[in-house]
């Protein structure tokens, strides 16, 4: 449909959605761009305060992304008129709650009446324009690391249907509410990690990160066909690398398919070849919408191993997945 639109021409566009990319970002000075984005959705658990942190941190998650710090944001509320007030305080309380921690600002935002609840935030955040970590600059021979497990698709689906198990919950929940903050401030030294020793390489010298996307909605293969055909080249994942929350896979043997895993895979698999024998319910995986996903990560090969520890250092649980090829058919090869 956008396709069908008018194009607009604007110079200081450094980052618009040519390439699916996470966020938008817009120059405003010689070392100061804006980054944008605009996220919200219904609530996917039953707590009304997790459900607010859960949408903050979805909202954060794309300034991180593009390796931006998140200054202000508005609050978009649609709730019924006849709706519990108490319930949309304590949504309102969860999400200014996340949005403290990452240390941005909540400066109004827009409610409407409406019979299904929604929530979320528009964010804004700075980043220097010279470093901005778009999905379009993996290189090969590059490394790929991810930041975060697969499954809160599945999982939110099996606690709709009241049949998940409390230990599911709770890794999925923490999953969720887990900014990606820490990941964003090891990877682009960011200055708030200066005293920190395992923030910030011994030589002070930026991490040699390519490209940068975060797991959501079209799921990991859905935002690695983008990464893969924003940067022309193609990528390899490692089936048994990448890391799943407890009960995601009983989740699918269950059933508890999501019908946006059942989009991702209808539109996606197309340029995905798998070698030997991989079970279909770990390919199933490879297609499961994310809510705050962790952050795919294209990293020289030099430093990934570096990376990996500075990452850890921090708390964040960063594993290797796979590697990136030079572009050829198909475009995503999946190895056991």
């Amino acid at each position: 449909m956008l396709g069908k639109l008018a194009r607009q021409h604007d110079p200081n566009v450094l980052v618009g959605f040519d390439h699916a990319d996470d966020a938008g970002v817009y120059q405003i000075s010689a070392d100061t761009a804006l980054v944008q984005t605009v996220d919200f959705f219904t609530p996917i658990v039953d707590d009304p305060f997790t459900f607010g942190q859960i949408a903050a941190t979805n909202a954060l998650s794309d300034v991180y992304a593009m390796g931006g710090r998140p200054l202000t944001s508005l609050a978009l509320v649609c709730f019924p008129e006849k709706g519990d007030l108490d319930i949309l305080e304590r949504i309102l309380a969860g999400g200014l709650s996340k949005m403290m921690e990452a240390g941005c600002t909540i400066v109004g935002g827009h409610s409407i009446r409406d019979e299904e609840t929604k929530f979320g935030y528009s964010v804004t955040g700075l980043i220097d324009p010279r470093r901005v970590l778009a999905n379009s600059g993996a290189k090969p021979s590059d490394v790929l690391l991810l930041t975060k497990a697969l499954g809160t698709g599945v999982i939110s689906t099996a606690i709709k249907k009241g049949t998940a198990k409390q230990s599911w919950i709770h890794g999925a929940v923490a999953s969720m509410t887990t900014l990606n903050k820490t990941a964003a401030e090891v990877i682009t030294g960011d200055a708030q990690t200066a005293g920190n020793s395992h923030a910030r390489r011994p030589t002070d010298k930026p991490f040699s990160v390519h490209a940068m996307t975060d797991i959501t909605g079209f799921g990991l293969i859905g935002h690695a066909r983008e990464m893969a055909l924003a940067s022309n080249v193609s990528l390899r994942l490692h089936a048994s690398s990448v890391p799943l929350l407890e009960g995601a896979l009983d989740c699918v043997r269950a059933g508890y398919i999501p019908g946006g895993l059942k989009a991702n895979r209808d539109f996606a698999e197309c340029v995905v070849a798998y070698e030997s024998k991989i079970p279909d319910d770990v390919k199933t995986m490879f297609f499961d919408p994310q809510t705050v996903g962790g952050l795919l990560i294209s990293v020289a090969a030099e430093d990934s191993a570096e990376l990996i520890r500075a990452l850890k250092g921090r708390g964040v649980s960063a594993v290797e997945i796979g590697e990136v090829l030079p572009t050829q058919k198909p475009l995503i090869v999946v190895t056991p």
